[in-house]
């Protein structure tokens, strides 16, 4: 890399509010490259892949207010948006396909279609 080439740095912020319990009330984000404020949510999942260990990290944090409905839909679309994120990284359209079936068949048995 030459020395004029520049390098963007952006850092994702997760600030979680907990109860007693450590139970999340509050979880607000931000990326600090789209100069935002905070932003509410009511889920997060957050995906790690640690390459000494070969495997996935996992941080999932949903508010006490999350409703299991909520829950469902969450599920479905970020399911769905694995299958799209699995197929532009690997090229596997037919897998990406089946994951796709797969979320049709969860959202119909999770009754949220």
């Amino acid at each position: 890399m030459s020395s004029t080439t520049k390098i963007k740095t952006s850092e994702l912020i997760v600030r979680v509010n907990l109860d007693e319990n450590n139970i999340p009330t509050e979880i607000h984000w931000k990326a600090t490259d789209l100069n935002k404020e905070f932003e509410p949510v009511k889920a997060f999942m957050l995906a790690l892949w640690d390459e000494k260990e070969q495997n996935a990290l996992r941080i999932d944090l949903w508010r006490k207010d999350h409703t299991v409905e909520e829950m469902k839909i969450f599920f479905h679309q970020t399911l769905l948006t694995m299958a799209d994120t699995f197929q532009k990284s690997t090229g596997e359209k037919n897998m990406s396909d089946d994951l796709r079936d797969y979320c049709f068949h969860f959202a119909e048995k999770m009754k949220i279609i």
